[in-house]
């Protein structure tokens, strides 16, 4: 059991870093693209390609990378009004079959998928179509398999955690990043 604790714990705090010290600063950096953007094209009568694809490379970015901790924060949408009416058993049981029949195949799906289509991405030195736009697409692209790549540990760690709960012996890594500094 001490190795699911060491595997579950190493998961949380991989997701909790990511959302803390890289999410969260590019939360802040695309509010002031947005910033930006309007006061150019609103103050200036002005607008580059750049800055507007900067907008939604950014937010792709946080998106991507910011689903394992939302995940960990139990933060993504579903049916609460049958899900917050169970009780913690019951949860652990959709917990784990929704992890088993949704979420890793589709974290396997877009992971075997994504990466030839990375690597292709970067062999042929993707960029933007539009002039003036964003250099290097293939950067963006990678993003995609990393995302996915930190939701299916993620999702493996709630999976642990609603199993031992089913079994009748919850693990004492529930919110682990809060109480010790991650």
């Amino acid at each position: 059991m001490n190795v699911v604790q060491k595997i579950i714990k190493t998961c949380d705090r991989i997701n909790e870093w990511i959302g803390s010290f890289i999410v969260a600063p590019a939360v802040f950096l695309f509010i002031l693209i947005i910033f930006s953007n309007v006061i150019m094209r609103y103050v200036f009568n002005t607008s580059f390609v750049f800055m507007a694809e900067l907008e939604w490379h950014v937010f792709a970015f946080i998106f991507l990378m910011g689903a394992g901790f939302t995940l960990l924060h139990d933060g993504h949408v579903r049916v609460d009004i049958f899900y917050s009416g169970m009780n913690r058993k019951k949860q652990a049981y959709i917990n784990c079959f929704g992890v088993i029949l949704f979420l890793l195949p589709s974290c396997y799906l877009v992971l075997t998928t994504s990466i030839p289509w990375v690597i292709n991405s970067y062999q042929v030195g993707e960029m933007s179509i539009n002039p003036g736009g964003i250099p290097a697409r293939f950067l963006l692209k990678a993003v995609l398999p990393v995302g996915y790549f930190l939701m299916l540990i993620q999702g493996i760690s709630l999976f642990l955690k609603s199993l031992f709960i089913i079994l009748g012996n919850p693990l004492d890594t529930s919110d682990s990043c809060e109480k010790e500094q991650c």
